[in-house]
Formats: structure tokens, sequence, C-alpha cells
């Protein structure tokens, strides 16, 4: 009782250290920033915490300051190793951060890094070339694989050594990944650990005790050292080395205990660690494997044969108590994930074992590589064949959107109702009457009218729900604006939009990228607007047409509701002009902020709703809202 209250008392300090925001320490570079009205020209040094990695829009790597860190922003992945010591010149600026809830952004992801800072590197110098052995192995053999297997079965072989957060997979490839719910293949995790572990323990069987220990801790020593400090790895090799310790003394261990005390040993090192969404899907997913998998394999024994119901129950387990967590954080279910796991199982042990054995080829006897290369990248290439077929079946991601943290936690407690073990026939009653209760609520706000407008810097993203189908309205056609518009329709359950009307004179930079958000993408070539007065875009409860010549204003119909939209100054003085006709204004949008003769005129308008995109001045109308220079206006409807 005792052991179990501390452990609760544990477990919330822990909490209430991961929600505590974290805050530079003095000497910071990004303090300097505050006092500074932009972005501050500096000179800096420090060392690399990592190799630079592509991203977006160039390269990027982490770079370890005297006091704090910051990350380095390249036009061009310059060929720098990481624990290089380096001086660096640049812009340094605060990252941006996020205008929606559903949106990611580099302010975030940093700050879980203990980085606060973003240095736009203009010219570099390397001070010292320090060794990195470690690294330079880790190098080595994901070069060797990529370069004897190709770029996509080297990149998976080398992450079933070394785990994808060390190696960078193509993005189509981790895409497809994931959306055949095999994410968990390229993730360093417990499954790895164990087929080391399955190679090296018969090993030393007829060892003494110390001998069998030693030659074990040495594995998950080499585990831990190839595939990184990450969360997941730290708790499976805390677990091993927990539940071989208890068996080699000759006690019997509780797998649940197990789990538990590595956990929470490992969330009171880092405490930060309790919002990492792989440490989460790694812990709820062994609990899953250690409550449920067994009942639900003798109940899958009345229907399917043994071998399959074994099977069958490990992914199931997983994927049932994961399924809150895929919801909360992406907002989309991986469909085929229980027979994708199927159908790999077969694959994925003597792949990881070829994969590790190639690994440690590639570093004692290179010249063999070559000879026995073929049979593994062969089998490889099949798994790759069958993620990829799994991703895309139809509806491959289901995407339901994000609900409300409150509706998952209801979710989750109907889903443990439903298959946690020995339960009550009431409880399980009452799990499934909360379940539906959930699934309906958020079903109805899937299919509420919606308007959404997301501003940030000079993007305007604007989204118009009605009874599931939505379209989009966006002021830039840069492939950044795309992106956003397509992190935007994942977390708000939207398949495709139905059209996509975007505002910018220039062309669209990645016309694929927007074509495959929406299934009419309307934009300009040369500076003429998209379409033109007695134009109209629709679908059914949604509809847009210019109200003016030679000007970007929309008459937005979205269900009951009408809106204008005025994206520039222009639009707005087209709309004043006495040849335009007038109707019933629901609300109006603004992409600027007005002049205070401007602000006049909108009060005559009568719309029951002002938005404006940007900051604009204190102590206007309660009907009048402003998203600030990076937020979100939302209204809805039913």
């Amino acid at each position: 009782m005792w052991g179990l209250l501390l452990a609760l008392l544990l477990l919330l300090r822990v909490g209430w250290l991961a929600f505590t925001p974290l805050q530079p320490a003095a000497g910071d570079p990004v303090l300097q920033l505050q006092a500074a009205a932009g972005p501050l020209e500096l000179t800096l040094r420090g060392t690399l915490l990592s190799d630079p990695v592509p991203s977006g829009d160039g390269c990027r790597a982490l770079l370890q300051l005297p006091v704090g860190r910051t990350e380095l922003r390249f036009g061009q992945c310059p060929e720098l190793q990481q624990g290089w010591r380096l001086q660096v010149q640049g812009r340094l600026r605060r990252p941006q951060v996020s205008p929606h809830p559903l949106l990611a952004a580099p302010a975030e992801r940093l700050a879980r890094q203990g980085s606060f800072s973003q240095l736009q590197v203009q010219d570099f110098e390397v001070l010292q070339r320090a060794p990195t052995p470690v690294a330079d192995l880790r190098r080595r053999m994901a070069q060797a694989l990529v370069q004897h297997a190709g770029p996509n079965n080297g990149s998976v072989l080398a992450a079933l050594v070394l785990g994808s957060a060390v190696v960078p997979v193509p993005a189509e490839l981790r895409e497809a990944f994931r959306a055949a719910g095999l994410s968990h293949a390229l993730a360093a995790s417990g499954f790895h650990l164990s087929v080391l572990l399955g190679v090296v323990l018969p090993l030393g069987k007829r060892l003494p005790r110390l001998g069998r220990l030693t030659l074990a801790a040495a594995a998950m020593g080499l585990f831990v050292l190839l595939a990184g400090p990450q969360p997941s790895v730290l708790r499976a090799v805390l677990m091993g080395a927990l539940a071989l310790g208890i068996v080699e003394c000759g006690y019997r261990g509780r797998p649940l205990g197990i789990l538990a005390a590595s956990a929470l040993v490992l969330l009171l090192a880092r405490p930060d660690w309790l919002l990492d969404v792989g440490f989460q899907l790694s812990v709820v997913a062994t609990a899953a494997l250690v409550v449920s998998a067994r009942p639900l394999e003798l109940g899958l024994r009345r229907w399917l044969p043994g071998w399959l119901a074994v099977a069958t129950a490990v992914p199931l387990a997983a994927s049932l108590y994961t399924l809150p967590l895929q919801l909360l954080h992406f907002g989309v279910v991986p469909l085929y994930a229980v027979p994708a796991n199927l159908v790999v199982a077969p694959l994925l042990t003597p792949l990881t074992l070829g994969a590790m054995a190639l690994a440690c080829l590639a570093v004692i006897l290179p010249p063999l590589l070559p000879l026995v290369t073929a049979p593994v990248a062969w089998l490889s290439n099949v798994l790759v064949a069958v993620v990829k077929l799994f991703a895309a079946l139809p509806m491959a991601q289901w995407q339901l959107g994000r609900p409300a943290p409150g509706l998952v936690l209801l979710f989750t407690v109907a889903l443990l109702a439903l298959v946690w073990p020995a339960l009550a026939r009431r409880w399980r009653l009452l799990g499934a009457a909360l379940f539906a209760l959930v699934v309906a609520v958020q079903f109805r706000l899937l299919s509420a009218d919606q308007l959404l407008l997301v501003h940030q810097g000079r993007l305007d993203l604007l989204v118009a729900r009605h009874q599931g189908r939505a379209v989009l309205v966006s002021s830039s056609g840069d492939g950044f604006s795309c992106s956003q518009a397509s992190q935007l329709a994942r977390g708000l359950g939207v398949q495709r939009y139905d059209w996509a009307l975007l505002l910018d004179p220039l062309a669209p930079e990645q016309p694929h990228c927007w074509q495959g958000q929406a299934g009419l993408v309307l934009a300009s070539a040369d500076g003429s607007l998209p379409f033109q007065p007695g134009q109209r875009l629709a679908s059914p409860g949604l509809s847009a047409a210019p109200v003016a010549i030679e000007s970007r204003a929309i008459q937005l119909q979205l269900g009951r509701w009408r809106w204008l939209l005025l994206p520039d100054r222009q639009a707005l003085w087209a709309w004043r002009q006495p040849s335009v006709q007038r109707g019933r204004l629901d609300g109006v949008w603004l992409g600027f902020a007005p002049s205070a003769r401007e602000r006049r005129y909108l009060k005559e308008l009568g719309a029951k709703r002002l938005w404006f995109s940007g900051t604009i001045p204190a102590g206007l109308p309660a009907a009048w809202a402003a998203s600030g220079p990076s937020g979100y206006l939302q209204a809805a409807l039913g």
C-alpha cells in the first residue's frame, strides 16, 4: 500500500515537471532577442550534437553552446559531422510558434531539445574535428548498407539495426510504413533488443551467472550505443536488465511491475519524456502485450486456428491500446495495421538478424559484404513491397480528426473497460455505452459547420466545413502553405478538400502537392485572378464566387452562413463600389489590419463577425476579433 502511494506521488511529481514550460538558462543567446526588435547578427561557437539532416527548406543541425543550444539552419547540407566544433555567423531569431494546435512548429520541437533559438547560417568555420568513434561507426554501417542494398532497402536495413531516429529513411518510404501501421518496425525498440538477446543469451548458456549477465549487459550496452539513448531504447534495455536480473536471482518477475518500475525510473531522470510520443507509444504497447495479449489469444482461439490466434493477438492488443494515442497525436487510424503486421511478422526477425550481421561485416570484413547482401536485400525488397501495397489500399489511414483531450480520456476509459481482462459484465456494458457516446460526439463535431482561419506571418488559410465536407482558401500558393493545409486536413478529419482556391498572384510552387490536397485547385498562373464574376466554385453546401472585377474579394457560402473574404485593401475598396450587389452578411474577413477610416466603414456593414489577420488596436467592438501575429480564429454552428 505504501509502495503504491509512493509511486503515485512520484508520478504526480513527474507530471508536474513534465508540464512545466522549459525556460532558457541565463547566458543563452536567445535572451538577447528580448531587447531587440528583430533578428540579431551574431557569431557563435559550439559543438554539433548531430550530423546536419535535410529539412523541408534546406538542412538543420543542433549546436551546443557554452550556455544553451541553438538550431543551425543551412541553405544546403554542408559536409559537417557530429562532434565538430564550429564558429558560425548568421541571423539569430526565435523559432516559429504554432499558430494552431493541429499544426507542428519548430518552437515546440526545439523546446523539447533544450533549444529556444535558430541561427540562419551565413558563414561557418570548422575549429576542431574532434574524434567521434560512435557516430563514425553508425555512419559507416548505414553508408555500407545503403551503398550495397540501395537507398530504400539499405535505409530499411540500417533502421532495423540503428533505428530510424539515427538513420534518415526516405520521406515517402517512412510515410508508407506509417500508413500501413508499421512505423514500429523502423524504430529501435524492445523487438530489436529481443532479437539481439535471442542470439546472444543462448551463446552464454553454459557460462556461470556472472558470465551470462556480463554477456547480456554487453549486448544491451551495444544496442544503446548504436541506437542512441532514445526513450524507447532505454525503456526496453531497463526492462530487459530488470527481468534478466530477477530471473538470474531465482525469482519470478511480474512483467507489468517491471514495466512500471522501468518507466518510473526513466521519468524521474527525464520528466519531459512523459510528453514524448515515442515513449508513450512504447510503454502503452508493451503494457498491451503484458496485460491483454494472452486473454485475446484465448478468445480468438474460438474462431481461429491456434497459430493464427497467437499471431493476431499481439498486433491486435498493441493496436487497441495505442488507438487513443494515435487519435490524440495524429488523428488517423491505420485500418490495416493488424493484417499488415501479420503479413510482415515472418519477415522481421530474419531481416533484423540479417541486417545486424551485415552491419557487423561492414565493420569487421567489408570485402565480404557484397557477397552476402543480395539475399537480405531481396528480403528487404519484399518487406518494402508489402508495406507499399498496404499503404496504397483505400483509406489506409482513416482520418477521424484529432479529438479534444477530454474526449480522448473518455475514449480511453471506455476502451479499457472493453478490453481489460477479468472485468465484470456491467463494466463492459458501461464501457460500450461510453464508447458509443464518445463516437457520437466526435462525429457530430466533424459534421458541424465551421469556418477556421489560421494566420502565420504572411500566410492565411481559411478552411470551411459543412456536414463532413471541406474546402480551402489560401492567400499563398507556396509549398509551406500546402504542407500546413495538409496538416490541418489530417487534424480536422478531412480526407480531401472538395476544392482549393489559391489567391496568390504567382503560380503554385508545388502544384502536385496542391493537387493531392483537393479534387479541384483553382490558382493564378500569370498574375490574373483565379476566376471572374459570373463564375462559381461549388460543392454541396459550400461555394465561392468573386464579387467585383479586378478584385480578389470573394463571397463564401457555408451552409446557412454568408461570409465576405477581403484579402487586401483593393478588395475592400472594390466592395464599396456602388455597382456591387450587397446582401446579408454573417461575417467578414480582412487579410490586413484596417485603418481608422476603414474601421468606420466596416461598422456600417452590419456583419455579425469581423475577423482580421494580424494584430489590431485594443478597444474594438466585441464582434471584432484579430488572429494576432501567429494564431487562429474559428466559428462553429450546429
